[in-house]
């Protein structure tokens, strides 16, 4: 007789392989009644686990998860994510800890793979990054019981978890670079931001306009993208095209940034002398820019070592605790200037 699989007790209950793994392990992920359910079809099946299985079941996966909600397209292009696994990696493979990453159209799933491989013991906690105003891969981590650390603010966190944060002050990033163009003369500051269901769009545009207010500026426009070349184009040539343009423009990150230098060159603007440029993130794309881009910086490979290092303590034993990264400072490099005439 043919020996009993989840497989086979996952077909006659209707459920996911997943989670009869989580019922049978006795690990949070399904409900009471399923749960029940699924034991009792399983000892009805006469099913048992393998010495294999049960070895497997209590040996550590000495894996991470990195599960990426984010159009793989747009990923590729993006030098801070490639900056960022680098730092994870930096600090990972010194303690031989393996990195699996997967990239995902949405946040259900990424919920789900996270669900799957905390199922197969292929991670024994994550990386949450891009996190949203209200993020339910938050709350899902609790539920399933999976250690993780969040890379954004703490405020994302939902009433009574304890997932820790690695962050860094967005808000006082954006208000340096504002400040910094209202004191050298600009009336007329426009922004280019990311996607408005990202925390830390939201904190940067809410500092640019408190920032705008404050120097009671004429102009302080906002205008809402994807981070994408093409969204960065449309943006700046919107803005650019207006009858009443303004002087200088921030963007969210260097690949808009560098798509709205690309604009202004179209257009017949000088840059700095008729637009100034403030990129989000640095890059060698601002570098290899001309004229090189000004941008809010920060070392994104110790952001990403920061945030394995707070991981990996906490796995260690460690209770939770927040850690704050270094504030992005504006690194000025030859597309600021007074606004022209």
């Amino acid at each position: 007789m043919k020996r009993p699989t989840i497989s086979d007790i996952a077909e006659a209950a209707g459920v996911s392989i997943g989670a009869v793994s989580f019922a049978l392990n006795d690990r949070p992920g399904v409900s009471a009644s399923t749960r029940e359910r699924i034991r009792a079809i399983a000892d009805e099946m006469g099913w048992q686990p393998s010495a294999a299985a049960r070895n497997l079941s209590a040996a550590k996966a000495e894996a991470i998860g990195l599960v990426i909600a984010r159009d793989a397209a747009t990923l590729g292009v993006e030098p801070f994510y490639m900056k960022f696994i680098a730092g994870l990696e930096t600090e990972l493979s010194a303690t031989g800890t393996a990195l699996v990453l997967q990239v995902v159209g949405d946040h259900d799933r990424a919920i789900e793979a996270l669900r799957s491989l905390w199922a197969a013991r292929r991670i024994d906690a994550t990386i949450l990054t891009d996190l949203w105003v209200n993020d339910e891969r938050v709350a899902a981590l609790d539920r399933l019981g999976l250690p993780g650390v969040l890379v954004g603010h703490p405020s994302v966190r939902p009433a009574g978890s304890s997932v820790p944060a690695v962050w860094s002050d967005d808000a006082s990033a954006l208000t340096e670079a504002v400040n910094y163009l209202a004191g050298i003369g600009h009336r007329r500051i426009a922004r280019v931001g990311g996607l408005t269901t990202l925390e830390h769009t939201r904190i940067r545009t809410a500092a640019f306009r408190a920032a705008a207010q404050r120097h009671g500026l004429a102009t302080a426009e906002v205008v809402d993208t994807d981070y994408t070349w093409e969204a960065g184009a449309w943006a700046t040539e919107r803005l650019l095209t207006a009858a009443d343009p303004p002087t200088a423009i921030t963007f969210d990150n260097d690949i808009m940034a560098t798509a709205g230098l690309h604009v202004a060159r179209k257009l017949g603007l000088d840059v700095p002398g008729r637009l100034s440029i403030v990129a989000g993130d640095d890059s060698q794309l601002c570098e290899m820019a001309y004229p090189a881009l000004s941008a809010l910086a920060r070392d994104v490979h110790a952001y990403g070592a920061n945030a394995a290092r707070v991981l990996l303590s906490h796995l260690a034993g460690a209770p939770p605790a927040d850690f704050q990264d270094a504030t992005p400072r504006l690194l000025l490099r030859d597309s600021i200037a007074p606004p022209g005439d």
